[in-house]
This record gives structure tokens, sequence and C-alpha cells, in this order.
């Protein structure tokens, strides 16, 4: 094994250790301190976020927001390193906390991370299909709302996602 690989399997467990710290805290700000002050998030629904500083309002806003206040879990379902790019490429699943009836709701996404040579986090690109995440979150509402699990706020999106 590479001495790149080793670098990139230390960084991406470091980066799924604290995701998952953070899961069980829910400080989602200690999400933004992953990366370096001048590091770059692609989200392809809510744009571009340069840096560290801007990363973190959005972040925390998007994460105590729901339908991302009801998601408990983003474990990796594959990766693959690429050690000539610095890339870690993974399959992350977005599961949301059980609706009431022991059922499991997730989309995933495609992550590229891109570590610099001392193993540090300099860009995030996440890819999915927003209708995708859209239609687990309707049908995660209607299960919620069948168990009286559904918050006001999730009453709210059930409706705007014709529920």
């Amino acid at each position: 094994m590479s001495q790149n690989e080793n670098m990139l399997q230390s960084a991406f467990q470091r980066y799924l250790d604290t995701v998952e710290g953070i899961c069980e805290t829910r400080d989602w700000s200690a999400f933004a301190d992953m990366f370096t002050e001048d590091a770059t998030y692609s989200e392809h629904v809510y744009g571009d976020f340069d840096g560290r500083e801007e990363i973190r309002p959005w972040i925390v806003k998007t994460m105590t927001s729901f339908p991302g206040s009801e998601m408990i879990g983003f474990p990796p379902a594959w990766f693959v390193f690429d050690p000539p790019t610095n890339r870690v490429i993974c399959d992350v699943r977005n599961i949301m906390r059980d609706p009431g009836d022991g059922s499991v709701h997730e989309a995933s996404n495609i992550t590229i991370l891109t570590f610099d040579d001392d193993g540090n986090l300099i860009r995030e690109e996440d890819i999915y299909n927003p209708q995708k995440f859209a239609d687990m979150t309707r049908e995660w509402c209607r299960v919620a709302d069948q168990h009286g699990t559904l918050s006001e706020v999730g009453k709210r999106m059930l409706a705007a996602l014709g529920g």
C-alpha cells in the first residue's frame, strides 16, 4: 500500500468518525471544522460554499432544519480511494430516524472528498437526485404521521410534497 493510500485511509476514517460523533451530539458546527479555512463545498442543489466559515452556517442550518434534523446517520455503502488525486469517492446513505414502525428510510448521494497531501479536507462535492430525496422524505413523513411521530414542520413538508 502506498503512502498516499495510507494517508487517504486515515483521513477518510477521521472523517467518518467525526460525522458519527456529530450524529450523536448534533453539533453540526463541528462538521465545518473538518475543512481547511479555504476549502470548498459543492452542493448541487444549494450551490458552492467557499471557505470553512461559509460552509459552517449552511451545514448547521441544513442539518438542524427539517428534514435534515430527522437524519440520524450517514454511513458509506461503499467507497473507493483514488491516491493520484487524493480523493475518496463514496456512496453515502442518508438515514432517517425510525418513523415509529421500525422501517428504514434513506436516500443516498455520491460524495467526492478531496484531501491535501497532509490529509486535510479541502473539498467536498455531493451529487444526488433531489427527486429521490423528496420521494423518500414524503414516504417517511407519511409513515411518521400514521404513527404520531411527525412534527408540525414535517406535516407542512408532507403537504408541500403532495402527502
